[in-house]
C-alpha cells in the first residue's frame, strides 16, 4: 500500500533526479573548459612559430568550438536570405576569421594563466567561470557557454567581463548588412579582406 509519505518521498526522489543529471553535465562541462584551457594555454606560452601555433589553435577550434553554430547565429535573419553557396563561402570565411583573430593577438596574451570557478547551468547549456590572467594586466572574468554539456560538449560562446563575443559580432554583422544593402556578398569580400590582410 502507498502511503501518502511513500508518495511524498517518491515525488522528492523524482525531483532530484534531474538535479542530479544536470549537476554531473555541469561537471563534465567544467572538466571539458579546464582541458581545452590547459590546452590553449600551452599553445599560447609554447614555443613554435605563427604558423605552427596556428595549426595548433585551429586543431582545438575545430574540435572545441561550435563554429558553425556560431556563423549562423552571427549571421541571424540573413542566414535564411542566403544561397546555400553563399552559406558555404560564409562558414568557411567565418572560420578562418576566427582562427585569424585568435592567432593575431597571440603575443599579447604570452604568459597567460586561467583559474577555474564555478559552474551552472543555463536552460539546456552550462555556464563554466574562469579568470584570465595576463601579465601586467588585472585579471578578467570570462565565462564559456557550453552546449550538449551531458553528451558532446561544444564551446558556443565566451563572456568576457560580460560582454559575449557572438552577441558583439552578430550586431557587427547586421550593421554593416544593413549599411551594404543586406547584401550577403559584401560581406564576404569584406571577411575576405580581413583574412588576407592578418594572415
Amino acid at each position: 500500500m502507498i502511503t501518502r509519505r511513500n508518495c511524498l518521498t517518491l515525488a522528492a526522489l523524482s525531483a532530484l533526479v534531474p538535479l542530479s543529471a544536470r549537476a554531473q553535465s555541469t561537471d563534465k562541462a567544467a572538466t571539458f573548459v579546464k582541458i581545452v584551457g590547459d590546452k590553449l594555454v600551452a599553445v599560447v606560452n609554447g614555443p613554435g612559430s605563427v604558423a605552427v601555433k596556428r595549426a595548433q589553435m585551429t586543431q582545438i577550434i575545430n574540435s572545441a568550438v561550435d563554429v558553425d553554430g556560431i556563423g549562423k547565429f552571427c549571421l541571424g535573419r540573413y542566414w535564411r536570405q542566403a544561397t546555400p553557396e553563399q552559406q558555404k563561402q560564409y562558414l568557411a570565411l567565418f572560420r578562418e576569421v576566427l582562427v585569424t583573430n585568435i592567432t593575431s593577438k597571440l603575443g599579447e596574451y604570452q604568459g597567460v594563466t586561467f583559474t577555474m570557478g564555478r559552474g551552472k547551468p543555463q536552460d539546456e547549456e552550462a555556464v563554466v567561470s574562469t579568470t584570465v590572467v595576463r601579465p601586467n594586466n588585472a585579471p578578467t572574468a570570462v565565462d564559456w557557454i557550453i552546449s550538449n554539456p551531458s553528451s558532446d560538449p561544444k564551446i558556443i560562446d565566451v563572456v568576457a567581463e560580460g560582454t559575449s563575443l557572438r552577441l558583439t559580432q552578430r550586431s557587427d554583422y547586421a550593421s554593416y548588412l544593413t549599411h551594404n544593402n543586406g547584401t550577403i556578398d559584401a560581406l564576404i569580400a569584406a571577411m575576405k579582406n580581413q583574412v588576407s590582410q592578418n594572415s
